[in-house]
């Protein structure tokens, strides 16, 4: 049986036409990606190898997994829209980080998914995060209230990871971590490197194994609140999934809210710190767009940037956006077909592991123009780049996994630039360039150096 969703290029399904098999790349086109230590670092370059050298398709058969890349927006709107729901996005996550989040909201399909995504939501509606909002602005100011001091230096990675950590931890869990912020963000990252890892092993002092006594860290200290959580009337997010229930009733299990909130804090702090590190990088580099986007700041006449305020900030929503093209958290995203499927006239087996990569795709000349230039311009009214195809521009996935979080990710992005550019300017040094580390969170490998200055 197949199973098929028509793009702009596809050959109909009842043209009597033989279907053709995907391209498969060669050895040395791992071990060039092996070599180069590209697996983290630079996911974009091997990519935009492929698919000048194989097109849209490329099947790379490995010892562990087929997997076939597929490129461009049509291939992403077949993959994350599903709508003839082949695509598992559990298998695949499952194999890369299931010992360490496992079920959290990407690892669940079908109609599991969608009954825990509509518990969340609760914690996710205009209300709740109208009231984030209002308790992150007061943690942002003293946060970031000692940046220029001295000669202003620091890395500014670091920096955001310490401050969103704690905004997550006040926001979701409804604690003030204070001095455990250094231990916590040390267990977060232990997390995120241990699913990157290729030793899977228990062994002491490896990665993986570090990663594993992080997830039993949280597990037990989300368990031991949790009693309290679902007795209390508390507005944090744990809270609100302690208690969270459907018009049927149905509440999380105990096992389920620990889950949940070991893969939220993750992600929310994880890629927020992601995106404001590079928004910092590309305004220190484009001093026009920072000066710009503060005049904005100013012009609103608000210290603090409060939920409804966000469609205000339009030249600071332009930078968001194009940082996010440019950098997106999440490199590439993946599937695992469970059904045989087609695309572009290629006939592609079931079990197949499909890759599409947001990170290629923002980087297609033809759908963004000039890709290497930051150019927060491309998303405005007048140009509106990403609105030329429904899947070209997709920073929080797409389809049945788009990001929960993504109205919390832009309220808490805003409203800490939105306070820092009107309390600082700030730069890097002329010669600087950032290096990237892509995978598994977009960041830089030495931390970002920046000097803030004071704006009298």
């Amino acid at each position: 049986m197949t199973a098929s969703l028509p793009s702009s290029r596809e050959i109909p399904d009842a043209a009597p036409v033989a279907l053709r098999e995907v391209p498969r790349s060669t050895l040395s086109d791992m071990v060039r990606t092996l070599l180069n230590n590209q697996g983290r670092v630079d996911m974009l370059s091997p990519l935009q190898r492929m698919h000048e050298r194989y097109g849209n398709a490329v099947m790379q058969v490995t010892p562990v997994v087929r997997m076939v890349n597929l490129f461009g927006p049509d291939a992403n709107r077949l993959v994350l829209l599903d709508r003839d729901g082949i695509f598992s996005s559990r298998k695949p996550w499952m194999a890369i980080m299931g010992r360490i989040f496992p079920n959290g909201l990407l690892l669940r399909d079908g109609d599991e998914h969608k009954h825990h995504r509509k518990i969340m939501h609760e914690a996710f509606k205009r209300t709740a995060l109208r009231e984030y909002a209002s308790r992150m602005n007061p943690m942002i100011a003293a946060g970031i209230a000692k940046w220029g001091n001295g000669d202003g230096k620091r890395l500014a990675f670091p920096s955001y990871k310490a401050l969103t950590l704690d905004i997550a931890a006040s926001i979701f869990v409804g604690v003030d971590l204070g001095p455990e912020t250094k231990r916590m963000n040390g267990v977060f990252e232990d997390l995120v490197a241990a699913s990157m890892s290729v030793v899977r092993l228990p062994i002491p002092g490896l990665e993986f194994q570090r990663g594993l006594e992080g997830r039993k860290f949280l597990a037990r200290y989300f368990r031991d609140l949790l009693p309290t959580k679902r007795a209390g009337a508390g507005g944090d997010m744990f809270s609100r999934l302690a208690r969270a229930q459907n018009e049927s009733g149905e509440r999380f299990d105990d096992s389920d809210v620990v889950d949940h909130m070991i893969f939220a804090m993750m992600a929310a702090h994880d890629t927020t710190t992601s995106t404001l590190t590079s928004m910092t990088y590309e305004l220190a580099r484009h001093p026009e767009w920072q000066e710009r986007v503060r005049a904005e700041a100013f012009a609103l006449g608000t210290p603090a940037l409060e939920f409804d305020d966000l469609d205000r900030a339009g030249d600071l929503g332009l930078v968001m956006k194009e940082t996010l093209r440019r950098y997106p958290p999440l490199p590439v995203i993946p599937r695992m077909a469970e059904a045989e499927f087609r695309f572009e006239g290629y006939r592609i087996p079931a079990g197949t592991m499909v890759v599409v990569a947001p990170i290629h795709t923002h980087h297609m000349p033809e759908w963004f123009p000039a890709p290497r230039l930051f150019d927060p311009e491309r998303f405005s009214p007048e140009r509106a780049e990403d609105q030329r195809h429904t899947h070209a521009w997709i920073p929080f996935g797409g389809g049945p996994h788009h990001c929960i979080g993504l109205r919390f990710a832009e309220t808490q992005v805003k409203a800490i630039m939105h306070q820092l550019v009107r309390r600082y300017r700030w730069s890097v040094a002329p010669e600087y360039r950032m290096p990237v580390q892509q995978a598994p969170i977009s960041k830089p490998r030495d931390g970002l150096p920046v000097r803030f200055e004071r704006i009298d």
